[in-house]
């Protein structure tokens, strides 16, 4: 259970960095006062967008298969466009248009999956010591 928490508030915590960066890049109807505001807002927007990875997108996931499946997993791009799409959205003060969501979907995917490794390799050479 600590080591759930240790990986969600590290993936937290990357999530919102990697939103940072998106909205500043791509960001598009954003309140000014918001980005001002500092890294309260970008960590709320790393929150939601945690949760909402975690309990949405696999529905999402299921109930778009077919078309996971028909895109030989092309369209899993959409989906982790959707979530960050829906994150930005549920943030106050952050928006970004829905291609620019998409492709920090794949930039947050890439960080999550570099982390996801990292965590791993780490885990499994504490476990070999013990």
């Amino acid at each position: 259970m600590r080591r759930q928490l240790i990986v969600f508030l590290i993936r937290w915590l990357l999530n919102s960095f990697g939103l940072w960066i998106a909205v500043r890049l791509f960001g598009t109807g954003y309140e000014v006062g918001a980005i001002d505001a500092g890294a309260g807002v970008f960590l709320v927007a790393g929150l939601i967008f945690s949760i909402i990875n975690s309990i949405l997108r696999p529905l999402v996931i299921v109930v778009s298969l077919p078309a996971i499946l028909l895109t030989l997993g092309l369209f899993t791009f959409i989906v982790n466009g959707l979530m960050v799409y829906i994150s930005l959205a549920l943030t106050p003060g952050l928006q970004m248009t829905f291609w620019h969501s998409v492709i920090t979907g794949i930039i947050l995917s890439l960080i999550n999956y570099i982390v996801s490794s990292a965590l791993e390799i780490r885990y499994e050479s504490i476990r070999k010591e013990s």
